[in-house]
């Protein structure tokens, strides 16, 4: 295993890099000149990840032993990171007890071979998710706060709450907790379903009621990670990440058109009941391919949900948290990075 020879640089290791967010952490801690770790599987495509600066961990999160004395032989012993990012987790699973195990016992496990190597580091930054708080207020759209007290309604969002409870009863870690919204940019695959339908010229929504959505730009999340990471104000606190005003369908399917060259969109609104079926029939195909489906019952309830207004008013407060990127920008460099890939393609 490689050792690092930059010995004044902040020591960061990011777990689970090899996905969307994981890939654009990476980048950022490289650009700011961090001593770089990434843990992944045996399996993780390290397609994002040929940077020669990284120093890469192994980790079987199936096996704790395994996974302990991997962290204790990763550095020499009495050294440490001095920050990690905890990003690993599952969005979509072919059986909904695989969130538990992935987005609750594995961080579980982690945290606790961690501390049996004498890794713990200064700072750990856990990637939650908006889900965990559950519906908001669908009568007078109020916007969700840090402080608004958790329900969530999916199976998704309840493994995430229990992680971030877990990490509270941790005396000894110095743990930051995230809960973003929507992350979208380039090549990021459920918002690009949604792109490509709006290019055939179809938009689909689901339910009949206004419906009030919010967003986050990768740069700007991974940009709010190094932020808050710098003070310790942010010590032990949860925070909503969003660009902070919410959007309708009709805004968003605009600004994709726009972004697209103008193009004739029809939109169109499922009731319901009618997107519950669709998404029961998605996820029982999914299970009989063994491939986890993108449009599942839990999913449903997470488009079924009417208002995601965020307050993100404690970020802005104690790690000055902005938004370079909002909607119409991001918007822009996402769909010019699904033209060229589709060109590329043609080609």
């Amino acid at each position: 295993m490689s050792q690092s020879n930059n010995t004044s640089a902040p020591r960061l290791l990011v777990v689970g890099a090899g996905g969307f967010i994981g890939g654009h952490i990476v980048a950022g801690a490289l650009e700011r000149g961090f001593d770089t770790w990434v843990a992944v599987r045996a399996s993780t495509s390290r397609s994002r990840l040929d940077d020669e600066r990284l120093h890469f961990v192994v980790l079987d999160y199936d096996n704790p032993g395994s996974m302990t004395e991997t962290l204790a032989t990763a550095l020499p012993e009495g050294e440490r990171w001095d920050m990690i990012i905890y990003n690993l987790g599952a969005t979509k699973c072919i059986n909904f007890t695989d969130f538990n195990r992935i987005n609750y016992i594995y961080l579980k496990e982690f945290t606790k071979a961690l501390r049996a190597a004498d890794k713990l580091p200064r700072r750990f930054l856990y990637m939650s998710s908006l889900s965990a708080l559950g519906p908001g207020d669908e009568k007078n759209y109020s916007p969700l706060t840090d402080l608004s007290i958790p329900s969530p309604n999916t199976r998704y969002g309840v493994s995430k709450i229990k992680a971030e409870t877990y990490l509270e009863t941790l005396p000894d870690l110095n743990w930051t907790i995230f809960r973003p919204t929507g992350v979208y940019g380039p090549y990021e695959k459920d918002y690009l379903m949604m792109i490509k339908s709006i290019d055939s010229h179809f938009d689909f929504g689901v339910g009949m009621r206004r419906q009030m959505l919010t967003f986050i730009y990768v740069t700007d999340l991974v940009n709010a990670m190094f932020d808050a990471l710098a003070t310790d104000a942010t010590i032990k606190r949860k925070y909503i990440i969003s660009e902070d005003r919410a959007y309708s369908q009709r805004e968003f399917r605009k600004m994709v058109a726009r972004a697209l060259g103008s193009k004739w969109v029809i939109p169109v609104k499922l009731p319901l009941w009618m997107a519950y079926v669709a998404s029961a029939m998605a996820e029982r195909i999914g299970t009989l391919r063994g491939k986890p489906s993108t449009l599942n019952r839990d999913k449903y309830k997470i488009m079924r949900q009417r208002n995601w207004n965020c307050d993100v008013s404690r970020a802005k407060a104690d790690f000055n948290f902005t938004v370079r990127y909002p909607l119409e920008k991001g918007v822009q460099h996402t769909v010019e990075a699904y033209l060229e890939a589709k060109k590329g393609a043609r080609q």
